[in-house]
């Protein structure tokens, strides 16, 4: 039996897939074009690319919500940013959607993330308010643009014009404005899938790991409007959810519910729009990925109840401003003495804002690195 190749993958989309999702032999292409690949599409190779960065492994020793190591299975960035690139491949094969791009994405989009999670961000935002702030966003595109060095041929990773406007136009507060990414245009339906994708996982997890760190009670969650409708009812299971198999059942039928309602209610606007073709998506009056009304309720009742009950809760309070402490000192220290960054840090130096090159420097750090850094230095 012969190999499959690139071309055979390429012929199964066109036949498998929705008339609007984004085809991998009709990617706009790279900044630096690229032989290609006899085995592999276009958003394959992205994926890999992603998945063999260093950025990449060092999502391992990064917060998501709880530093990771004083429990061993509290989510870190990379965990969750897995668990965001399976939900997005289950709902792009659902709606007969690019997998390989909704994958690509998933797995790019938290890579400019900094240490210490959102904490750190915040930090990095107001050292660098003379500088347009930061935006994690932002800082992925730089990695995959810039920071990572892995080619002789090209900075960065190179990757397809539909992975990298999938960074950019990621759904945040923060609006990413460029020039190459028309801000008249939606991005692909696999990028929207992503972006709600990310949300489905964070609302999931961060019950889960708030349940089994304690700072979240079973009580509270029950006394909350939208526990009836979230509680797995299996067996008496949701009146144990402090449990491990109650929490995991709890997480699943969170997963389960939004999942399942996002991929109707996409389908739902997609034939109510009369989407037939990715050039009807871009130019979308209305937002196609999306809950049904009553799900998005919900979604935002349990949002409130996170901010407020987990993220402000004391501990993680305290462990903002002690990541505050220690990125302050460490960028203080950076700007004085710029020969403690690594040489082709400095290097840049000579062409990039010094500010700009250090909070790349910083970005980049993992928890325990930057952890370490501040006791050297201090």
């Amino acid at each position: 039996m012969n190999n499959l190749t690139r071309e055979d993958i390429e012929q199964r989309e066109r036949e498998i897939l929705a008339p609007y999702a984004a085809l991998s032999s009709q990617s706009r292409g790279r900044a630096y074009p690229l032989k290609e690949h006899p085995l592999r599409t276009a958003y394959q190779r992205d994926r890999d690319r992603i998945i063999h960065s260093s950025a990449f492994r060092r999502m391992e020793y990064k917060t998501q919500v709880f530093i990771p190591h004083e429990r061993d299975h509290y989510r870190t960035r990379l965990t969750h940013t897995i668990e965001v690139a399976q939900i997005s491949r289950t709902l792009a094969r659902i709606l007969r959607l690019n997998e390989d791009l909704a994958e690509a994405i998933a797995l790019v989009h938290d890579l400019g993330h900094t240490p210490f999670g959102h904490s750190g961000e915040d930090v990095l935002n107001d050292l660098l308010s003379n500088n347009g702030g930061f935006n994690h966003n932002r800082q992925s595109l730089r990695v995959v643009d810039i920071l990572e060095q892995r080619y002789d041929e090209h900075p960065g990773l190179n990757l397809t014009y539909e992975v990298r406007e999938g960074i950019v136009k990621h759904e945040t507060k923060v609006e990413i404005k460029l020039d190459e990414f028309n801000p008249g245009e939606r991005p692909t339906l696999e990028a929207s899938l992503v972006d709600i994708a990310d949300e489905i996982a964070y609302n999931a997890h961060d019950i889960d790991d708030g349940l089994s760190s304690g700072l979240l009670t079973p009580e509270e969650l029950k006394s909350t409007s939208f526990f009836e409708i979230l509680r797995p009812g299996q067996s008496g299971r949701d009146a144990k959810i402090v449990d491990d198999r109650g929490r995991y059942a709890l997480a699943r039928r969170i997963l389960d519910l939004m999942v399942t309602d996002v991929a109707a209610e996409t389908q739902r606007r997609i034939e109510a729009n009369s989407v037939a073709s990715i050039d009807d998506v871009r130019h979308a009056s209305d937002r196609i990925c999306a809950y049904s009304e009553s799900t998005h309720g919900i979604v935002t009742e349990l949002k409130d109840f996170l901010n407020q009950r987990l993220y402000k809760h004391a501990n993680l309070v305290g462990m903002s401003e002690w990541a505050r402490k220690i990125l302050e000192a460490i960028f203080g220290k950076l700007k004085s003495d710029p020969t403690l960054m690594p040489v082709r840090f400095q290097e840049m130096l000579l062409t990039e804002d010094k500010e700009i090159v250090i909070a790349d420097y910083v970005a980049g750090m993992t928890d325990r690195f930057a952890i370490k850094m501040y006791e050297e230095l201090s």
